[in-house]
């Protein structure tokens, strides 16, 4: 039975080789976090990272990952939800809708492990991910406040249209 490493753990699963790793995560591991959006790797609703960098996991086949392989979700990222960007997202009340929000906290969460104080420039490049909302000033000020650059004391004052 092929086994894949999901948020520490050596899960296993009974799919077709052919399966995407999104549909193993929700319908097989029962790990719904992480959403279906597009199905072509557009939106990024589907992010997940693995061995620590963003992968739209619904174009990718769960057997071409190893064991060895290391997969977070958004389950994954924190036990208690209190990663910095998750603590971000809620202060800064980052969603709209949320439906995508899972993907862009994990695209998030693999640009501050390569930069932990990104610009502008790399926060723009990273964050592919489609928000129907709109909310990506918002997005923005939860990277910047989750790197360290914004005051968590002002986070009241930031209003959904302020770009940090």
């Amino acid at each position: 039975m092929p086994t894949l490493n999901v948020n520490g753990e050596n899960r296993e699963h009974q799919a077709e080789a052919d399966t995407p790793l999104l549909w193993v995560l929700r319908e097989h591991l029962g790990l719904t976090g992480t959403k279906y959006g597009c199905g072509v790797a557009q939106c990024g609703s589907c992010t997940v990272m693995i061995d620590g960098a963003p992968v739209r996991s619904c174009v990718v086949p769960a057997s071409s990952l190893s064991t060895g392989q290391r997969i977070t979700t958004i389950e994954g990222l924190s036990p208690h939800g209190d990663h910095p960007l998750q603590k971000a997202w809620q202060a800064l009340d980052v969603p709209q809708c949320g439906y995508c929000q899972s993907g862009m906290l994990m695209a998030a969460a693999a640009l501050l492990q390569r930069k932990p104080k990104p610009t502008d420039a790399e926060i723009d490049a990273a964050m592919t991910n489609i928000c129907r909302c709109g909310t990506y000033s918002r997005v923005r000020a939860g990277i910047k406040m989750a790197a360290g650059m914004t005051q968590v004391a002002q986070a009241p004052h930031l209003s959904p249209s302020t770009q940090v």
